[in-house]
């Protein structure tokens, strides 16, 4: 029988804008990640992404290793030329997700710069119909990260779909059932919004899971408040964090959901630079941990 427990698969994210990512994922694929996500930032500077999906297969061999999901992240609402890129990245990555056997595209939303957030859903509409229905064609879900990119609800840049009122104003504007969330505990947290809930409520929309953690600093709350000159929090790698993830994996099954948690790292204050690989195979240990199951007997 397959065995259930990688019915929820523990991976990381790579970075494929500058290119190599097929040359990393080979690099770290026997350090025991079970899934990969390859991302661009903005854009994929005109990478062939036909070719670069069918290398990074390559780079996985026969190992246990699957892609299910690319990241693209950028605002594809606003018209700069960068913004133009992200958007034709957008297109890029949903018309040569199968090359990595990849079934989703995350990423944000985008956003009208500097106004509030509810100014963009027009736009929005405009651009995410069409992507949506470019990516349901080929059989491609979207999943928008809950990162505010330190936005809020009255101003900000490149996402709208930080925050439950908005994900109910965004999934009015496109009802696509291809159209969901790549959701992480971190973002919620930061809004000192309690994670576990959203699951329960949210399981249908979430395509991917984020494994990013946040701690909490309740006692600078207390003295300085959240806008005060204290750091209140801190994005942190899973293992490090406050979130009980044995408790979020347990949620996501009980909801029927199955997929990728793709660490997230780059964020850690303490894991980072020379330590990042370190605190990435910790996190990647403390969530197979949660996960468990490596063991699976049939049942009598």
């Amino acid at each position: 029988m397959s065995n259930p427990a990688k019915a929820i698969r523990i991976g990381t994210m790579v970075s494929a804008s500058k290119g190599g990512a097929d040359k990393r994922i080979a690099q770290i694929a026997d350090m025991g990640f079970e899934s990969f996500e390859p991302f661009f930032w903005q854009t994929t500077n005109g990478q062939d992404l036909a070719e670069l999906g069918k290398r990074s297969v390559e780079a996985i061999g026969d190992r246990d290793i699957t892609i299910s999901t690319l990241g693209m992240f950028g605002n594809p609402l606003e018209e700069t030329d960068m913004d133009l890129q992200t958007l034709q990245g957008w297109k890029d990555c949903i018309d040569n997700a199968h090359h990595f056997g990849a079934t989703c595209v995350a990423g944000f939303t985008g956003r009208i710069r500097n106004k509030p957030l509810t100014e963009s859903l027009p736009r929005y509409k405009q651009v995410w119909s069409e992507l949506a229905k470019r990516a349901a064609d080929k059989g491609i879900k979207i999943a928008f990260e809950n990162c505010a990119m330190d936005g809020n609800w009255a101003t900000g840049d490149w996402n709208i779909a930080h925050n439950p009122d908005a994900w109910e104003l965004i999934f009015n504007e496109t009802p696509d059932d291809n159209i969901g969330l790549e959701w992480e505990p971190c973002h919620q947290m930061v809004y000192l919004i309690e994670p576990l809930p959203q699951i329960r409520k949210w399981a249908s929309k979430i395509f991917h899971v984020h494994g990013k953690d946040a701690t909490i600093r309740w006692d600078v709350i207390k003295e300085h408040g959240i806008f005060g000159k204290e750091k209140f929090v801190f994005m942190r790698t899973p293992g490090f964090g406050d979130s009980n993830w044995t408790d979020i994996i347990s949620e996501l099954r009980l909801a029927g959901w199955s997929g990728s948690i793709d660490i997230e790292g780059w964020h850690d204050p303490v894991y980072r630079d020379a330590l990042e690989m370190t605190g990435q195979v910790y996190a990647f240990n403390h969530l197979k941990h949660a996960r468990g199951g490596d063991f699976v007997v049939d049942p009598v």
